[in-house]
């Protein structure tokens, strides 16, 4: 009789993803103790200040055992994972990071095809075959080690928040049909199922279920910036009403004449275009301030972040030249950056390097808000929902569209005056619009 294979404890630690980075969070592991993996399957996603990473296995054998918590911040070599492989024991090493997507919560499952990176398949154990991890220190197997095998099954198509929300609440997800994008499944959908399974109460009978939710992931990173940035800054808001009669009146001009060929435009990229125009008389406004180097940097090209709303969270891709685009280019480079945002498919670079933040709820816009400026920048502009009002107009009551803009701005670097005769020349942008395309 041959002697049985020999077994051995490979470690993989926390790679050294670059850019100085650290230590990273671990956001959700897609492993347990106890399963068994191939190589090139996803263990792990990590989050860094400005994407989510993949963590590949470089290894097959069965999980020993985990090195952290989602939600634990862990330095750069620190022990990720023990896995026990067959052969000779390995020397530890870190795995070959994979980048996934701009953030956790946005990123969608990692094995549906042409829509997010692939992984490899769920391994699972045949029926009726008994098996046992090794532990860490075995170099012989007593017992019979998890065989692997691919399922069949295709994982269905949801977020790392998603699954572990599923799982806390003890809900599997191949039974439940997604009504997001491509069939993923939604928080609305283990709502929705909730909703449905759980007894009804009346309004004024006691209320049960309430759910904690660890604060990690792409929750965690925008609770940390909103904080350090209302720290840091000195916010004051400035809100001034623009008519938009002539600017919507435009729009759709615009767009029954060439938006078959062209494309349909939105209001975001007649915005972008009225900011760049006014940026070029106040430069101060396109800007960066590094307040530990007490550094001021004006750019001369528009960077401009546009914030988008996901299901999972806020996230800012960015419209890389603004001003080098025409209206039909931006519009489809902010359709393009807002997808890839929401799908989590977004790249680092996408996500960093603005210098000046528009922001828009469209038709839940509300009369006014107070955005909080996008560190390291100094000003954002805030666009409200369009609505029908009465206004006087040469002595006249009319009826025309108005809409609000909420900016607000880092008063250490940006006067109040400056900051109104901006919005007021944008305001004047906007009320002509032939000026839109005046360079």
């Amino acid at each position: 009789m041959g002697n049985p294979m020999m077994m051995g404890n490979h470690v993989i630690k926390m790679p050294d993803i670059g850019e100085g980075i650290a230590q990273v969070e671990l956001v959700e592991w897609f492993v347990k103790v106890g399963d068994s993996v191939t190589e090139d399957q996803v263990l792990a996603d990590v989050m860094t200040d400005k994407a989510t990473v993949e963590i590949p296995s470089p290894v097959s054998g069965t999980v020993v055992s985990l090195g952290g918590a989602p939600g634990d911040v862990m330095a750069v070599g620190s022990e990720l994972i023990h896995i026990a492989v067959a052969g000779s024991v390995e020397v530890a090493a870190p795995a070959e990071p994979v980048l996934a997507a701009p953030e956790p919560e946005a990123q969608a499952d990692a094995d549906v095809a042409d829509k997010q990176p692939q992984a490899a398949n769920a391994i699972t154990v045949g029926a009726g075959e008994a098996c046992e991890p090794l532990a860490p220190e075995t170099t012989t197997p007593t017992v019979k080690p998890c065989p692997l095998k691919q399922s069949t099954a295709k994982s269905p198509l949801a977020a790392p928040a998603v699954r572990k929300r599923a799982a806390t609440l003890n809900l599997d997800l191949h039974t439940i049909t997604g009504t997001g994008p491509d069939g993923r499944i939604v928080h609305a959908d283990l709502d929705a199922l909730l909703l449905n399974a759980s007894p009804r109460t009346s309004a004024s009978g006691p209320t049960t279920g309430d759910q904690q939710i660890p604060v990690i992931g792409l929750r965690r990173k925008i609770a940390e910036r909103m904080q350090d940035a209302k720290r840091r800054v000195a916010h004051f808001s400035y809100v001034e009403e623009i008519d938009v009669t002539a600017l919507e009146a435009l729009r759709q001009q615009l767009n029954q004449r060439y938006g078959d060929n062209r494309g349909r435009l939105t209001l975001l990229p007649l915005l972008a275009r009225a900011l760049v125009i006014a940026v070029r008389e106040f430069p101060q406004i396109n800007a960066r301030y590094d307040d530990e180097a007490q550094v001021i940097t004006r750019h001369r090209a528009v960077h401009l972040g546009i914030a988008t709303q996901s299901d999972n969270g806020l996230m800012v891709p960015v419209l890389r030249n603004a001003q080098a685009g025409d209206l039909w280019q931006n519009a489809r480079e902010i359709a393009r950056l807002a997808e890839a945002a929401r799908s989590g498919k977004a790249l680092r670079d996408e996500l960093s390097g603005s210098t000046l933040t528009l922001s828009s709820l469209g038709p839940l816009g509300g009369i006014v808000s107070t955005p909080v400026v996008n560190t390291p920048e100094v000003a954002i502009v805030g666009v409200n929902r369009i609505v029908e009002r009465p206004v006087v107009l040469d002595g006249q009551i009319v009826v025309r569209k108005m809409m609000n803009l909420s900016s607000s701005f880092d008063h250490r670097v940006v006067d109040g005056m400056d900051a109104a005769r901006f919005i007021q020349a944008v305001r004047a942008v906007l009320e002509q619009p032939s000026l839109l395309f005046i360079d």
